[in-house]
């Protein structure tokens, strides 16, 4: 009975492993080292054409961020959901709210994603946010709601807003999630864990 509840445990393990988002090609600015969000107010924003993932997603990580010192706000609370997806028209919501820092999740799918490598990161749509923004909303994928076997990527940015400008990038990868919820409350507490590696919360 002992070898066969240590086997268990050991499958169990391994499994929540597989499910547990995996950080790939790694970015960061050299500014990194000098920033930190500590009582500022972050936007946390989830890029998807689901409502109930952007909301679930952005509650979530609000959650994780202002538990660490940081005043988080969810984007689709600021933003009317019709301006959302327009740099030009959601620009003034987030000026007028007086965000200093935006950390951005955008699931993609992963046959249509390209080999990411730190370079692209600094050219195209990603060195500033409202470039990003619009190039953002235009190529979302909606992570379907099934039991599918799937490996899920996810692009996560931080930007500070103050300027402007990406400090921080990273795609992970999760194996066959479980259900929506488990898979959004990892990839966010991930996401938060590296937050926390660079000091940028507490």
């Amino acid at each position: 009975m002992h070898r066969l509840f240590v086997a268990l445990f050991l499958v169990a393990a391994s499994a929540y492993v597989i499910a547990a988002p995996k950080f790939l090609a790694v970015w960061k600015s050299p500014e990194v080292a000098r920033l930190n969000f500590a009582m500022k107010k972050v936007a946390a924003l989830v890029i998807t054409d689901s409502q109930s993932l952007q909301m679930s997603g952005e509650e979530a990580l609000t959650r994780e961020l202002t538990e660490r010192g940081v005043n988080g706000t969810p984007t689709y609370r600021f933003v009317p959901r019709e301006e959302l997806k327009s740099a030009e028209k959601a620009k003034p919501w987030f000026e007028r709210a007086k965000v200093e820092g935006v950390v951005a999740l955008r699931p993609v799918k992963r046959e249509l994603t390209q080999e990411y490598s730190p370079v692209i990161w600094s050219s195209g749509y990603y060195p500033d946010f409202w470039g990003y923004y619009g190039y953002g909303w235009t190529n979302v994928y909606v992570i379907p709601n099934s039991r599918e076997t799937t490996t899920i990527t996810v692009e996560t940015l931080i930007y500070d807003l103050t300027r402007n400008q990406l400090v921080w990038a990273a795609t992970s990868e999760t194996r066959d999630p479980k259900n929506l919820q488990e898979f959004v409350k990892d990839l966010v507490g991930a996401a938060v864990k590296e937050m926390k590696k660079m000091k940028l919360v507490g």
